[in-house]
């Protein structure tokens, strides 16, 4: 498959445009490290963000930057270090799980960068990149399938057919005209990056020149819809679940109970609801954590997920054992049932 390019795909770069909620010198800051990343300035504008993230760990546009210096610089783990833990600190955000997503298909990972684009979209269903980008790790995961299936079955004419179609799609597939990211964030988030534009980069010119060379051997991905390759995704759930929860973001915390969710007490869905808005909105802060979590799989579309649970407010302190139970519905893990204990 060395003759089929790979997919386009486009890592989202920070245009630092909007004013920012705090002092204007941490904007100016901001600004100068991004000033440095664009001039290719990788290693001041890293120690200048890393002086950054110090005063403030958990700023997301510190965060944000930082990753992209990583993967400007080719460090691709620190990199996908960087931006899984923004998407666990601020999942309603679509732009880390798109660049993850990107670092996942530099490195042949295409299984998981089409997990990652699907989290995006989930968290803005009208991101425009990351449905392009899906599209491009759908293509390439097409070719492997075909040309898996020709190693098999050389004379599989229909095969050979559709291979040369997508040879040809992806051979006269210029780079993508640049495309802009969602003008807006949600409005709960508790610290929305700026609007974004996402300049065109393919997977290619991100790949080191020795891993173009000569790729290194690496294990198959695990399949779509086995458990093993589903557990990783059902934590993450599970986990941007809590934390939409401690960070009291209702809608996006809704979300995650799929439409044919079973009430615990069986009222209405609607009654639920109200009653969830109300109960989070109320303390003035609120932590969950969530502990020892274990997944068991029910055939391949049902996961049971059970963990201790530690809820903290201004007024309450509790902890105990949790059951949910997730069903996978349009390429994506829901929450269908939800019990104390273990």
């Amino acid at each position: 498959m060395n003759d089929i390019a790979r997919p386009a795909a486009r890592l989202v770069v920070l245009l630092l445009t909007l004013t920012f909620s705090a002092s204007p010198v941490r904007a100016d800051e901001l600004q100068d490290i991004d000033r440095l990343l664009k001039q290719g300035q990788h290693a001041q504008a890293l120690e200048r963000v890393n002086q950054y993230l110090v005063q403030k760990p958990r700023d997301a546009k510190g965060r944000f930057i930082k990753g992209l210096i990583l993967a400007e610089q080719n460090k691709v783990a620190e990199a996908i270090e960087v931006f899984t833990a923004l998407a666990r600190d601020y999942p309603e955000l679509p732009e880390p799980y798109n660049n993850l997503a990107v670092l996942y298909a530099t490195q042949g990972q295409y299984e998981k960068a089409r997990q990652q684009l699907e989290m995006s979209i989930r968290t803005h269903p009208s991101y425009a990149t990351a449905y392009e980008n899906l599209g491009d790790v759908y293509t390439k995961l097409a070719s492997q399938a075909y040309d898996k299936a020709l190693q098999f079955d050389s004379s599989n004419s229909a095969a050979k057919n559709k291979l040369s179609l997508i040879r040809d799609l992806m051979s006269s597939n210029r780079l993508p005209r640049a495309s802009s990211a969602p003008s807006t964030t949600p409005v709960e988030s508790a610290q929305p990056l700026p609007a974004t534009t996402a300049p065109t980069k393919s997977v290619a010119q991100t790949t080191p020149p020795a891993a173009q060379a000569k790729p290194a051997a690496k294990k198959p991905d695990k399949p779509a819809g086995t458990q093993e390759g589903n557990k990783d995704e059902v934590l993450q759930t599970v986990l941007a679940w809590a934390s939409t929860w401690s960070r009291q973001a209702v809608e996006s915390y809704l979300a995650f109970y799929a439409k044919d969710f079973k009430t615990p007490k069986g009222e209405d869905r609607s009654q639920w609801e109200a009653s969830r808005r109300e109960r989070i909105a109320k303390p003035k802060k609120i932590e969950v954590a969530i502990e020892s979590p274990k997944v068991t799989f029910k055939g391949d579309s049902t996961a049971v997920v059970t963990f201790r649970q530690i809820y903290r407010s201004d007024s309450l302190k509790i902890s105990g054992g949790k059951t949910l139970v997730l069903v996978r519905s349009d390429g994506r893990w829901q929450i269908q049932q939800e019990r104390a204990g273990g």
